[in-house]
């Protein structure tokens, strides 16, 4: 092979050069993408709010602070869990901060109205965990994506296990709010189906904690089985209210996942043997559970739950988009046909995005075993949310 005389190289040397100057000139010159991070930072969701934060935030870290190449810029308000205040509150990332992206919420009601905000001025909205059913339903958009679950899913798939069991007759309990009562419909809807019937559905007003008096109304009803929506702080309580009336040993307790995620330190003995459904389960022996947890536990000196993966796999769906179209948020339109169309490779096993823009997951039975809800079964495979009333 014939060697070029070193002047012959330089020439180009230089185009070289200057084709990464300018490859490098242009990385640059984007601004940093605006993440507006709406999460509950006080209250009873406070918890849920931090986990979700420090998953997103991990993925981040994990790509070298960017994602797509694109350099991060954070924008953080307390939503209170407070619908009355939420329209205020978004407006403050969308027309102060000027987002380019909002990252929100737990509580569904707030939730629906970060949606309404977000359709209005076309802004991006992922959402990390509320399921409000209506999000990828009747308000569904084109610039509106879930990372974690509709309220259908997980209600629904508890109801397909306790029917699954051979219980005939159940009552729910739950919050008067959207979350708990879609979860209880996805769960009467499952369990009707199976063969069973729910006698009384119970309720009291969020974030209110003094359940002594529907603990007696079950006690007098003896269901074969009760399905319970609560998480958080009031999760811990109905728990070991439900244990101290001693209902836990004769009258079995079944509940969306979020009744133990997050929550067993707190409850102790009272939540062990729990059954529960979710998209997540801390024992899942897979090689990305396995190094999302220890990443985790690395990061921030704590066990990873489903808030966390729902943060995470928010920033895996982002990831995605920006990917796509090289970090040029201005191709909005590819980046979210991108996002769409993503296989994510997520802490609870891959799942794709329904044309409604929520998760198509497997949903998992899990026990309450020490502080992890422990994998036992899938209870239903790649579970579609309906997303009644969505038309994209």
């Amino acid at each position: 092979m014939k060697t070029l005389p070193r002047l012959a190289l330089a020439p180009v040397f230089a185009a070289a050069c200057a084709a990464a100057l300018a490859t490098g000139a242009q990385a640059q010159g984007q601004a940093p993408l605006k993440v507006g991070l709406m999460l509950p930072a006080t209250g009873t969701y406070a918890a849920l709010g931090d986990m979700i934060e420090k998953g997103f935030k991990l993925h981040v870290q994990e790509q070298g602070g960017k994602l797509a190449g694109r350099e991060i810029q954070y924008f953080k308000v307390d939503d209170e869990s407070d619908p009355s205040k939420a329209t205020d509150n978004v407006n403050k990332l969308i027309k102060r901060d000027n987002v380019d992206v909002l990252v929100g919420t737990v509580h569904s009601g707030v939730a629906l109205a970060m949606a309404k905000a977000a359709k209005e001025s076309n802004t991006l909205l992922i959402v990390p965990n509320a399921g409000a059913d209506a999000i990828t339903g009747p308000m569904c958009g084109a610039n509106i994506l879930r990372s974690s679950f509709s309220n259908w899913q997980p209600g629904y798939s508890t109801g397909v296990v306790a029917a699954q069991k051979g219980y005939k007759r159940a009552m729910t309990i739950t919050w008067n709010y959207a979350a708990g009562q879609e979860t209880v419909k996805g769960f009467a809807e499952a369990f009707e189906k199976g063969g069973g019937k729910v006698v009384k559905d119970l309720t009291l007003p969020f974030p209110n904690v003094e359940f002594q008096a529907l603990l007696t109304e079950i006690a007098a009803q003896k269901p074969d089985v009760v399905f319970a929506f609560f998480a958080g702080g009031g999760a811990v309580k109905f728990v070991k209210d439900y244990d101290a009336a001693g209902l836990k040993k004769s009258i079995p307790l079944f509940g969306s996942g979020f009744l133990t995620d997050g929550t067993l330190q707190a409850q102790g003995p009272s939540a062990q043997g729990l059954f529960t459904t979710l998209h997540y389960a801390d024992s899942l022996d897979i090689p990305k559970n396995n190094a999302f947890r220890k990443s985790f536990a690395l990061a921030y000196k704590q066990n990873a739950d489903v808030y966390a993966v729902q943060g995470y796999d928010a920033a895996q769906i982002l990831g995605a988009g920006l990917a796509a179209v090289k970090g040029d948020f201005a191709k909005r339109d590819a980046m979210l046909a991108a996002m769409r169309k993503a296989t994510v490779d997520s802490p609870r096993g891959r799942f794709t995005l329904s044309a409604a823009g929520n998760p198509v997951q497997d949903m998992y039975l899990r026990e309450a075993k020490g502080e992890n809800n422990e994998y036992r079964a899938v209870a239903v495979k790649a579970l579609a949310d309906p997303a009644r009333g969505c038309k994209l």
